[in-house]
């Protein structure tokens, strides 16, 4: 198995250039990458509040020219850091399709997507999400390998939470259905995809009161969903703490890979767990 894995992970080192790239891209242990990574955290969020600033129609008015400058300006920087992310890595296609990589490439489509649709750039709220790169700027590993206990029990509990969600729809639809037939139109349940809507949120206990049922067998329904509401509620939650307090918490370094740009290993890893690649 190791020989396999070593056959794997063998690849061409990267260039002095590339090397130095990636140590500030990606390590925030060393002192540039971590100015880096505070720098880039700062353009994200001064990025998100002018995405947000320019929603408001006064202020759009107002300085709508500038807050264009500015957003364009943020566009071109994250678009070139991207590039440099994807060059600073031995496997440009394995960080594109990370997490990370997904949500960097997201983070400046909106722009180019609203040349041709108008709206497409409010989705660059999505930037805030890049955000999340402060935990390994402050060495915070152990809320990383919290963080990664809780995936590891979700992904766990994944088909008891599927089939609990399939049980709660089957649930929704009857109870719409049957609401639908007992109050009528002339109650407010015009149809069976707006009964379904109030049982979902009766049963949700949302409750947000624009459609009540009128007669008594409607009401006496209604009761029986809020308490199956009340009910359910702590199902989920009961699974996946069963399946949290199965997980096996490990410490993770703050060590990025070369190959793919990943993190989250555990402190004694030789070898990426996600391309195999020598750390």
């Amino acid at each position: 198995m190791v020989k396999k894995i070593k056959k794997f992970s063998q690849g061409s080192p990267l260039s002095p250039w590339r090397e130095k790239l990636h140590e500030v891209i990606f390590e925030a242990d060393t002192p540039t990458g971590k100015r880096f990574d505070v720098l880039l955290i700062i353009a994200i969020i001064c990025s998100v509040i002018a995405v947000m600033l320019d929603s408001v129609a006064s202020i759009r008015v107002q300085y709508g020219l500038y807050l264009d400058i500015v957003e364009w300006s943020f566009t071109i920087l994250f678009s070139i850091e991207y590039v440099l992310r994807l060059l600073s890595v031995r496997k440009p296609m394995l960080y594109a399709l990370s997490p990370f990589g997904i949500v960097d490439l997201v983070s400046v489509l909106p722009s180019f997507i609203a040349l041709y649709y108008v709206g497409a750039e409010t989705f660059l709220v999505i930037r805030v999400l890049r955000v999340l790169r402060v935990f390994r700027v402050f060495k915070l590993e152990e809320y990383m390998g919290e963080a990664n206990t809780l995936m590891i029990a979700l992904h766990a509990s994944r088909k008891k939470i599927t089939i609990f969600l399939y049980s709660i729809f089957i649930f929704v639809v009857v109870f719409g259905s049957v609401m639908y037939l007992v109050e009528g139109a002339e109650n407010g349940f015009t149809s069976i995809p707006k009964s379904v809507y109030w049982a979902i949120i009766t049963l949700t206990t949302v409750g947000y009161g624009d459609i009540v049922p009128q007669t008594q067998i409607g009401q006496m329904i209604a009761a029986a969903v809020m308490i199956l509401g009340y009910a359910i509620i702590a199902v989920p939650t009961g699974i996946y703490s069963a399946e949290l307090a199965r997980a096996f918490k490990k410490d993770v370094s703050n060590v990025a890979c070369q190959n793919c740009g990943e993190e989250g290993h555990d402190i004694d890893a030789e070898y990426c767990k996600y391309c195999g690649d020598k750390l």
